[in-house]
């Protein structure tokens, strides 16, 4: 039994700050993804602006 707990210990200590350093990973991409989608906007809608697209169907 002790070194089933053993066992459990080190697997706990060895992946603890996995969970941390994912997240932070996840969260830097998912913002950079999130500029350049914001980014690509804007340029389409400058773009459609500076040509003089008509925004309405009347």
């Amino acid at each position: 039994m002790d070194k089933i707990l053993l066992l459990k210990e080190i697997y706990v200590e060895a992946f603890r700050n996995w969970r941390y350093i994912i997240l932070e990973n996840y969260f830097r991409i998912f913002s950079w993804i999130c500029f350049m989608l914001l980014a690509i906007t804007i340029y389409a809608f400058a773009f459609r602006v500076s040509t003089g697209f008509s925004f309405s169907n009347l």
